[in-house]
């Protein structure tokens, strides 16, 4: 008998949960899905596994939350580990996206051998007063 896990997350834009699972090489597809006793429709992410017991990102109304049969999960690390990797991608692709709307570009996306970032943004001051 399945046993569905339900992992709440921070993860609120679909957009930059996307660029983080593709940074660091998950596939995924999506899947248009309507929320429980809703009539409005979300897109959930769906990380396929050999065994046939995938894993989503399913929005709660919330936030995209993990669901999971944790007695069928089979990836190379822990739960646990892995929404840490991918809390931390997504992280550094909403502080790009987000400054990138006030005028800063990244000039450097490092990923460190400690597991940490680095993420250098810059802009140009085009003020006309000097």
């Amino acid at each position: 008998m399945s046993h569905f896990t339900h992992i709440k997350t921070r993860f609120q834009n679909l957009f930059y949960l996307e660029k983080a699972l593709n940074r660091l090489n998950i596939s995924h597809t999506e899947q248009e899905k309507s929320l429980q006793n809703r009539s409005s429709y979300h897109k959930s992410l769906i990380i396929p596994q050999l065994n046939g017991y995938d894993i989503e990102f399913s929005w709660n109304g919330q936030e995209y939350e993990l669901v999971v049969d944790m007695s069928f999960w089979e990836q190379p690390y822990p739960v646990e580990s892995f929404i840490d990797k991918i809390s931390q991608q997504y992280a550094g692709e909403v502080i790009i996206g987000e400054s990138q709307k006030i005028g800063f570009q990244p000039i450097k996306y490092q990923q460190n051998t400690d597991g940490s970032n680095t993420l250098v943004l810059e802009r140009w001051n085009n003020d006309k007063n000097d």
